[in-house]
């Protein structure tokens, strides 16, 4: 069985309506696509409502296409955070469309014992609020700026050993921690994951590469996960909304069929 589900971040189209993300998607066989931004703008639920107006109109949509969202992208960070009111708006859109993944930043840079805690007391407001209205909806924390560091994210979920995460595997590779490492300690929380390529500059800042033509190990990672028998998507995040300068998110999507080396294509 296959660890994991291709799919890809509307990160990389931002410019696309979600129509116009589905025929994409379909050109190139991926059948799972990952919400944060559509139709110019990273307010998503502005987005579909211009585009679908209600929730119900949203599910319609996917189930004519075939399309499945593995996650609703929002803004909120969790580290600084004293409530969860930036995730409300996504809640009835998620569960009309049976959407697994609300995904929220980690946030912060350092962070201690009380930015734990409180985490822990915002999380467990989560899950009791899911058991209140009886959601299905959960919330993924991607490891994107302090969890991106190992020893902090290990310390998290020691802390909330029920976490679910979002693991960016460039951006914890890129901190110098070993894939192999990261997956053994972390797997059984990881529900979703990103990748991408880049290369290293000459000022040893990293530089975003179509796949294959840089330096991140996708086949080590690929080995490592293929025993797996959960279907984690793996979704690539082609970040050309924050980077312009990249090439479009099909020539990102082509290059992956011979980087990804397997699956579905």
């Amino acid at each position: 069985m296959r660890a994991f589900n291709y799919c890809f971040s509307t990160l990389g189209c931002s410019e696309l309506s979600l129509h116009e993300t589905a025929d994409l998607a379909e050109r190139h066989g991926i059948t799972c696509v990952e919400l944060r931004a559509l139709s110019g703008t990273i307010d998503l639920i502005a987005a579909l409502t211009a585009e679908f107006g209600t929730p119900a109109r949203f599910a319609t949509f996917l189930r004519e296409r075939n399309l499945r969202v593995a996650a609703l992208n929002t803004s909120m960070r969790l580290f600084g955070s004293d409530s969860l009111s930036e995730i409300e708006p996504f809640i009835d859109w998620a569960e009309a469309a049976n959407v697994a993944n609300l995904r929220i930043f980690d946030g912060g840079k350092k962070i201690g014992a009380e930015d734990l805690d409180r985490s822990a007391t915002l999380l467990d407001n989560w899950q009791a609020l899911r058991q209140i209205r009886g959601l299905n909806v959960d919330l993924m924390i991607e490891t994107h700026d302090a969890l991106s560091d190992l020893e902090k994210l290990l310390a998290f979920i020691e802390r909330v050993p029920a976490a679910r995460i979002l693991w960016d595997t460039h951006h914890t590779w890129a901190k110098g921690a070993d894939l192999d490492t990261i997956w053994r300690r972390i797997k059984r929380n990881v529900v979703h994951l990103h990748v991408k390529d880049s290369i290293a500059d000459g000022d040893g800042e990293r530089r975003y590469v179509l796949p294959g033509q840089g330096e991140f190990p996708i086949a080590a990672l690929l080995s490592i996960l293929q025993p797996n028998e959960r279907q984690i998507p793996l979704s690539l995040e082609w970040e050309r909304h924050w980077h312009p300068q990249l090439p479009p998110l099909a020539d990102a999507l082509k290059a992956a069929r011979s980087w990804w080396r397997q699956g579905v294509f």
